[in-house]
């Protein structure tokens, strides 16, 4: 009789896991198309492999919570108690094969994504090939400024960018610490008093997207934001000669 039970405790909890495995894979890979403004757009080659990370990191984590979620949900379904007890329940022996299961599991995943995550990091922080085009970043209370240095040291509060052109932003800050990051481009890199900070991106994707302070950095740090343009090459030389006309 109690193996009969432990087994179909077993079934039950396993159906729950399956129902809720492929319901929370299926919502994962259709995010894009039942809500297309979670994710931001994919305008650089860094962002591409972030979006993949994120994707497989997210696909692989639904059926572990689902092992938890299944068992919490038969539980408060089959063991509730509608009383106060007054007695302590019997002793619960752990099942070693599970547990073994469950360890072996968890550790491989684990492994398996810090590869993932060590393969991609080299990324972040090379160059891309070819001439970069150097940005100088300044963060402060509450503001960036973009300084273009191989450009005759034009400066502004917008970033401009030629599409199709690697970059390198060198980061810094004159106050409190801040965090430079652009969603569309997955540059996300620390602003810092004193230190400047390096990171590299080749945007792919013509478009106007949005600077934000990633590091709460005052009262106004939510409003710390500027846009970001990707230009094509000869819209980016006629903004250039624009801002050296203005004296920018």
């Amino acid at each position: 009789m109690p193996e009969r039970r432990i087994s179909k405790q077993a079934r039950s909890v396993i159906i729950l896991w399956v129902i809720g495995t492929v319901i929370g894979e299926a919502l994962v890979f259709n995010l894009h198309r039942l809500m297309p403004s979670m994710l931001p757009p994919t305008a650089s080659d860094l962002a591409v492999n972030t979006n993949l990370t994120l994707g497989v990191f997210t696909a692989v984590a639904v059926p572990v919570a689902m092992v938890v979620i299944a068992v919490a949900i038969y539980t408060l379904a089959t063991s509730r108690s509608r009383e106060f007890p007054d007695s302590d329940g019997p002793p619960i022996h752990g099942n070693s094969w599970v547990q073994g299961s469950w360890l072996g599991t968890s550790a491989m995943l684990c492994v398996g994504l810090l590869v993932w995550g060590l393969a991609l990091m080299p990324g972040i922080y090379s160059p891309r090939p070819g001439k970069n085009l150097v940005v100088d970043v300044t963060g402060q209370q509450w503001q960036w400024t973009y300084s273009y240095p191989g450009e005759g040291n034009v400066t502004s509060t917008t970033l401009e960018l030629p599409v199709n052109v690697p970059v390198t932003f060198r980061v810094t800050s004159v106050d409190v610490n801040h965090s430079f990051w652009v969603p569309a481009l997955a540059v996300k890199v620390d602003a810092n008093n004193g230190r400047v900070t390096t990171a590299y991106v080749r945007p792919d994707r013509v478009g106007t997207y949005t600077v934000e302070c990633a590091e709460l950095c005052g009262l106004y740090h939510a409003y710390m934001q500027s846009p970001a343009n990707v230009v094509t090459a000869a819209e980016f030389s006629s903004w250039i000669s624009s801002q050296r006309r203005s004296g920018s």
